[in-house]
């Protein structure tokens, strides 16, 4: 009994009286009284010794090895001998054990507490049933919700930027002091009222950080007057990422020779073999789906150009996009842009269903077999569910690459082999984050230097917009001023 009396909550105020062990269920019971001496009024505090009856309760306990514990507990009830007390009866406290009308000891809430922390409800519960709690996602999140927020005494410099309840449903603030990097606060919605009714609660406030949203800009100078505005580095950087965006969406021509020099790149020599590298050539557009290309084009065009010429004479956004019956943020899209955004490409342009079995086709190709029904039979039987047609256009353009006719299966000549290219297309979105230096990590830092130079030299506009993008960058990041 002296092991067991050394693994209770609060041993020295509990006594063992029994204990139960079930096998079979993997349970532990443990009936347990309390052996307190001093006994006081949880109201006015007032000591006593007169007994009234005796309460039993059940509490769940933390697992013993691999058995799950619940403690039968039996604590007396007491008469309040202070005549100037309301409380006449009282049950005895154990505050190292469990509190008032807990169902569970305070050790094991406290546990159930950090697994709600750390994982949450679905991923808590998977964890808690592993080490023997029996508890639901509910009473997880529940723990959490009561946990007292931590309290600041005096704020200075804080952060507001808003999150999302319901993606781009509901939205809410939060608020963050920038000297502790720990949240402060959730608001309830992203609204200038709000934030302002809680900076008023809060002042002497100095700085705060936020983005570019008005309501936020509002709600700091009815709140909080004195207090010095300023944007954070994300949202700066952000702002750079999508304007750089918009300005390589122009220059998609270039954009293409890119990709041309770098698969040329991509072609290795020898004294044996010329390796190439599989180029998808773009095939031409039919003729009636050109012409509707171009009609779209052409609208896209005029509806720009009214959009401007509107701006130039006083119009407002909201007032151009219902004249011409478009949205405000397809106004706002054009009039961010000085030069007319040609459409991009599709992002999974190149890709198709024989894609995750181009490597298979190309080693069995380089090994001699160009009979396209063949290698259809065999990717078919490795979970191919495309059509004989979508392996034919792949095959063909392998036969292409190496100069093979149409249905040309053997040659008296020796066939360079193929390869398939590595190195995957720059986009306008790729580029802007290699700016930004926060490109893929599969790419060396030589490679991207090697890429800004490309990118420089297709255009002077390109040159001197990715200059001013770096001089941002290191102003914002280093506080370096350019020259």
């Amino acid at each position: 009994m002296s092991v067991l009396e050394s693994l209770l909550p609060g041993k020295n105020l509990l006594h063992i009286e029994n204990c139960d062990i079930d096998e079979a269920e993997s349970t532990i019971t443990v009936k347990v009284s309390s052996v307190q001496t001093k006994i006081t009024c949880p109201i006015c505090g007032f000591p006593t010794t007169k007994i009234h009856s005796h309460y039993e309760r059940k509490l769940a306990d933390l697992s013993w090895a691999n058995y799950s514990t619940s403690l039968e507990l039996r604590v007396r009830k007491f008469f309040c001998i202070n005549n100037e007390c309301f409380r006449r009866i009282f049950t005895e406290r154990l505050p190292s054990t469990v509190i008032p009308w807990a169902r569970r000891t305070i050790r094991l809430a406290s546990q159930l507490k950090n697994i709600g922390l750390a994982l949450g409800g679905a991923a808590g519960i998977r964890l808690s049933k592993q080490l023997g709690f029996n508890a639901s996602r509910n009473t997880l999140l529940n723990l959490v919700r009561k946990i007292p927020l931590p309290l600041f005494d005096s704020l200075k410099i804080i952060g507001v930027d808003d999150f999302c309840f319901r993606k781009c449903k509901t939205y809410g603030t939060i608020i963050v002091d920038l000297e502790t990097n720990k949240p402060v606060t959730l608001l309830k919605d992203r609204s200038a009222e709000t934030l302002s009714s809680w900076l008023k609660e809060h002042p002497g406030i100095k700085i705060v950080s936020r983005d570019r949203a008005r309501a936020y800009e509002k709600g700091i100078k009815e709140g909080a007057p004195e207090a010095i505005q300023v944007a954070d580095r994300f949202h700066l950087l952000q702002n750079l990422a999508q304007t750089l965006y918009e300005v390589f969406g122009i220059h998609s021509k270039e954009f293409k020779e890119i990709e041309k020099i770098r698969n040329q790149s991509s072609v290795v020599k020898d004294e044996e073999n010329i390796v190439v590298s599989t180029i998808p050539t773009l095939a031409p557009a039919p003729t009636k789906q050109q012409k509707k290309a171009e009609q779209r084009r052409t609208r896209r065009f005029e509806k720009y150009q009214k959009i401007w010429e509107l701006h130039s004479q006083g119009w407002s956004a909201k007032a151009i996009a219902k004249k011409l019956g478009i949205g405000c943020t397809t106004v706002f899209r054009y009039l961010r842009n000085p030069t007319f955004i040609e459409r991009r490409g599709r992002s999974d342009k190149g890709r198709s269903l024989v894609t995750p079995y181009q490597d298979y086709i190309i080693k069995r190709w380089n090994e001699g077999c160009r009979e396209t029904k063949t290698l259809f039979e065999e990717i078919k039987q490795q979970g191919f569910s495309g059509s004989y047609t979508t392996v034919s256009r792949y095959t063909t353009r392998l036969r292409e690459c190496q100069g093979l006719k149409k249905r040309q299966r053997y040659s008296t000549k020796r066939l360079p082999k193929i390869i398939k290219p590595s190195k995957k297309p720059l986009t306008p979105y790729s580029a802007a984050w290699l700016i930004l230096g926060r490109s893929d990590e599969e790419i060396s830092k030589s490679e991207q230097e090697e890429l800004i130079v490309l990118l420089k030299a297709q255009s002077p506009s390109l040159k001197e917009g990715i200059e001013l993008a770096q001089k941002f960058i290191s102003l914002v990041r280093q506080n370096k001023y350019g020259n």
